[in-house]
């Protein structure tokens, strides 16, 4: 071979190999949706991605919206790569071929809709011609069970957005709004947290709690070592340590946990959209 050309291929091979000793590992973003307001949910989430990312080899990063419709927006846009959400059981969403792993540990939540304790309100009947706040328009669980129930009665409210449920819980709580629609966990959560007293005017059948999901560009052997971190985290002592700081955060009664699952948990997520009114699908 021509010694120019040895030289070049020796040159192309050392190239190659800082360029690959230099390389930044591939990451992915994961977005939970704000279930809290935006410092809680980042601090709640933080350590547990940084905790799975060391555990899988995996780098997460969080990506976060302002709100849970910014959030679940990213989701839509194709910039995350895994999520906790129930946004993505609907006909049009499930083409986009996202995969179930995992959910929380926790008993299934039902949507509800609540007033502060001390309301006059009794029933949904009296709601009629008031403002009924919710999280936001994604919020599957909190506005979309919960407004169908008021439009199934017909009950016709004014519906405002508050961005995630503890602002409308603030919101409720203020005055600005007769009732909310609300998820059962995250009334609790709030109750513990805030010392708020709630009645509830209604409540649905269960939901399984939101699913840990990841995107088909995802590599499998990347889905499993997430997969295999989230799940393993109550086993290990410094994994529990982390989702026990994370469940006092947000004062859950129940210990913090993920278990595995499929889609075939969400099949009431699914019920739901079959018979939701076309203006909630």
């Amino acid at each position: 071979m021509h010694t120019f050309a040895k030289a070049g291929l020796a040159l192309l091979a050392c190239v190659l190999t800082a360029g690959a000793a230099g390389a930044e590992p591939h990451s992915f973003n994961f977005s939970p949706v704000n279930q809290y307001n935006l410092k809680v949910s980042a601090s709640f989430w933080n350590p547990i991605i940084r905790y799975v990312s060391e555990k899988s080899g995996v780098r997460l990063n969080l990506k976060l919206g302002r709100t849970s419709a910014d959030t679940t927006s990213y989701v839509l846009a194709r910039e995350v790569d895994f999520a906790f959400t129930n946004h993505l059981f609907s006909p049009d969403r499930e083409k986009m071929g996202w995969t179930v792993f995992g959910r929380r540990d926790a008993p299934p939540v039902r949507s509800q809709i609540v007033v502060p304790a001390d309301s006059p309100v009794k029933s949904l009947a009296e709601l009629a011609g008031g403002t009924v706040v919710f999280p936001g328009p994604e919020a599957l669980i909190a506005y979309k069970v919960s407004y169908a129930e008021l439009m199934r009665r017909n009950v016709n409210v004014n519906p405002v957005f508050a961005g995630n449920m503890d602002a409308a819980f603030t919101q409720l709580f203020a005055g600005r709004a007769r009732a909310s629609g609300a998820n059962s966990q995250l009334v609790e959560n709030y109750r513990g947290r805030e010392s708020k007293a709630f009645r509830v005017l209604w409540s649905s059948a269960p939901f399984n709690d939101l699913a840990l999901m990841a995107s088909p560009r995802v590599p499998a052997a990347d889905v499993r070592a997430v997969a295999q971190a989230f799940l393993g985290m109550r086993k290990d002592p410094e994994g529990r340590r982390i989702l026990d700081a994370a469940a006092e955060l947000v004062r859950s009664p129940q210990p913090l946990g993920f278990v595995a699952a499929t889609d075939a948990d969400y099949a009431s997520y699914r019920a739901f959209y079959a018979n939701a009114p076309i203006t909630l699908r």
